[in-house]
């Protein structure tokens, strides 16, 4: 029985994406999709520890949800309406059944989510839940919003796709640029989520950042000539090519204190080359220029170079672009790393209401500018909240261990 539930969560996590975008894509109906996957997954840790795994985990579990799925719409009331939509599904799982892996149409489903017609806030949560299958409660986690509310507002969205017919499709050049901002913005998204588990404890973000860099690539390939979307992948790669840098012996390391060794050097050469890529077009962006701050602090690293300001004047640019919490707390960093402590607490304090208040990188970034300047007191509090925010046990033992610095 473990063994087979341990198959199983592994196939969702890997296949779910892919096959609720190939069965919604053919009823458009993703509530009706999630109901018919769930009920295979439930079939497949009741059967499979009684007559053993089957060959093909993800393809039997495509065959139970399509059943399930014509099964549901022949019990519908209207059944006549639903018969050449029943037609499209046997027809199309058969051919797909054909080959060897599934078509992955979760880019399609992305452009559907981004869609004009649902609502701007809950795009991104919608692509997250249903493109690469986190639950209600971790995006509503990263949203700051209630989980119950989250909850409300992605069956609202999924009704509205249904309820309006809108086309699983990539959209045409007129309706791209649109849509793309909220694509990427999801991509990004699904990665920040894995990778913060950087010790790969959470079962429910195991993968997630892979998954993301696939994604990416698969948007650069189907869109060679929009920059950001190659911004975002060097910003990607630049991330995970540190991943094995992050911790040593379960503790948290900081950028400035990662044996660069350990980076993946192929990785951050095609970074580089995707940002210099990118930068041809003329048309810098969100992603671009946060891949150019990765791009300054592996140079300071890899080859002694002392890009402070630098970074300061990306962070600028960023701001200019596209402002945010996080950009406004990573350039009061920046003002610190380059030695200016007052300017940076001056930036912190332009924050300090409103997201600041339960934003665990402001204060984390508050306590050292702080400690810098010599004010203890307001370090230790600062400290304080940050280890308080902080999920990530190891990120709250590096800061306990900076706020007993502070009390020696």
């Amino acid at each position: 029985m473990d063994r087979a539930r341990a198959i199983a969560e592994d196939a969702a996590r890997a296949s779910y994406g892919r096959l609720l975008a190939w069965l919604a894509a053919r009823t458009r109906d993703l509530a009706e999709a999630e109901d018919a996957l769930a009920d295979a997954f439930a079939a497949a840790l009741e059967t499979w520890p009684e007559r053993g795994l089957p060959e093909e985990p993800e393809a039997w579990l495509f065959a139970v949800a399509k059943r399930k799925l014509i099964d549901r719409t022949r019990r519908a009331a209207t059944r006549n309406e639903a018969a050449p939509v029943l037609t499209l599904v046997a027809e199309e799982a058969e051919a797909a059944m054909q080959g060897d892996r599934f078509p992955d149409e979760r880019l399609k489903l992305l452009f559907v989510c981004a869609h004009p017609a649902i609502d701007p806030a809950v795009r991104t949560p919608l692509m997250l839940q249903t493109v690469l299958g986190l639950d209600a409660a971790r995006i509503a986690s990263a949203f700051l919003v209630a989980p119950a509310s989250m909850g409300q507002r992605l069956v609202r969205a999924k009704k509205k796709i249904r309820d309006a017919g809108l086309r699983f499709e990539t959209p045409g050049p007129e309706h791209l640029a649109e849509r793309l901002e909220a694509v990427l913005a999801a991509v990004y998204a699904a990665f920040g989520t894995g990778w913060e588990d950087a010790d790969g404890a959470d079962p429910r973000r195991a993968g997630l950042a892979g998954e993301a860099i696939f994604l990416g690539r698969v948007i650069v390939a189907l869109l060679p000539e929009e920059p950001e979307a190659r911004g975002l992948l060097s910003l990607m790669l630049y991330a995970h090519a540190r991943r094995r840098a992050r911790r040593k012996g379960g503790a948290y390391v900081s950028l400035a204190d990662q044996d660069t060794r350990l980076w993946d050097a192929p990785m951050i050469a095609e970074a580089e080359t995707l940002l210099i890529e990118s930068g041809r077009h003329g048309r810098p962006g969100r992603y671009q220029l946060e891949a150019a701050i990765q791009s300054a602090h592996a140079a300071a690293r890899l080859k002694g170079y002392d890009t402070s300001a630098a970074i300061v004047a990306l962070y600028d640019a960023l701001l200019a672009t596209a402002p945010s919490a996080g950009a406004a707390v990573g350039r009061a960093a920046a003002l610190s790393q380059a030695g200016r402590n007052g300017d940076a607490l001056a930036a912190l304090n332009v924050l300090q209401t409103g997201q600041a208040a339960t934003y665990q990188p402001y204060w984390a970034t508050r306590a050292h500018v702080l400690a810098r300047l010599g004010r203890d007191g307001e370090a230790r509090d600062a400290y304080s909240r940050a280890i308080g925010l902080s999920e990530d046990e190891a990120v709250r033992r590096f800061l306990l261990e900076k706020l007993s610095s502070l009390n020696a």
